[in-house]
């Protein structure tokens, strides 16, 4: 997934008006000519996502700042690295400081996590994927983050594709009806069904991705064996790294992990500055 500038600027002006308001009040103890450099440094192991965010915080508070980074996105950082060095105006560095690292402890662990269970899959036929279930205003932010970690973006929102879940079959009558109205949309379609012959009705429709939610591992291998490879199905709904790979040899094609994005821990980094004499 590509980095959406508008998306980056969007997250930023929100985040340093929800942190500085009217201005770092600590901040103004130190003159505001006074110049500082700072390093950035990792104090675990992980991937890191979000640099592009980081500069933002910076650029949007002083034109002046340069910062020149050491690693990149979805590379492996270790603990004691310096990733990058930022240069300019202390006032500055001090007020962008929390809101930066927030970005990138934020996307760094999302992306760790992804390829924490992209590992566990490694060598089997399923791809993982995220979900919606995203941090509110950071959609973006979290589903490039993922793509940093391995993994593949479901849809984006309720915009660019069709998901029928229980509550639209309810309400449409029946799966088969749901198909029918979703397939008229020039958007990919994807039915949700919770038991092997709501499968059966799906395959019928001729839904071509299916997604089975909740199924324990021998429905799931049965709902392989039924599809003949005639729809993509997905496995959702308490996958979690103990279980994962049992989930991906069951053969199913895609397993989809709500986890990847709101169960996320920070990566923990800091910033040490000095004088720039």
């Amino acid at each position: 997934m590509a980095v959406d500038q508008t998306a980056i600027t969007a997250n930023v002006k929100s985040a340093l008006a929800e942190d500085i308001g009217d201005g770092d009040m600590t901040a103004t103890l130190i003159p505001a000519t006074t110049l500082a450099s700072a390093t950035l440094v990792t104090h675990e192991t992980a991937i890191l996502a979000g640099c592009a965010w980081f500069d933002e915080v910076f650029k949007r508070l002083d034109q002046d700042i340069t910062i020149t980074w050491n690693r990149a996105d979805a590379e492996t950082i270790t603990p004691g690295q310096t990733l990058c060095r930022i240069v300019g105006r202390a006032r500055s560095l001090l007020a962008g400081e929390r809101v930066a690292i927030n970005f990138l402890q934020t996307l760094s662990g999302t992306a760790t996590t992804v390829a924490n269970f992209v590992n566990i899959i490694k060598g089997t036929k399923a791809k993982l994927l995220d979900t919606r279930k995203t941090i509110p205003g950071l959609r973006h932010a979290q589903k490039y983050a993922v793509t940093c970690g391995g993994g593949i973006n479901h849809r984006l929102g309720l915009y660019d594709s069709i998901l029928i879940k229980e509550n639209h079959i309810m309400l449409a009558g029946n799966i088969t009806q749901a198909v029918k109205q979703a397939n008229v949309k020039n958007l990919p379609v994807a039915v949700e069904v919770e038991t092997l012959d709501e499968l059966k009705e799906a395959l019928n429709a001729e839904a071509r991705r299916i997604l089975l939610d909740n199924f324990t591992i021998a429905q799931l291998t049965k709902a392989v064996a039924i599809n003949q490879h005639r729809a993509k199905l997905e496995a959702s709904g308490n996958i979690n790294e103990h279980n994962l790979y049992a989930v991906a040899m069951t053969g199913v094609d895609y397993i989809s992990v709500g986890a990847l994005t709101k169960h996320i821990r920070a990566i923990d980094f800091s910033m040490r500055m000095s004088l720039n004499l």
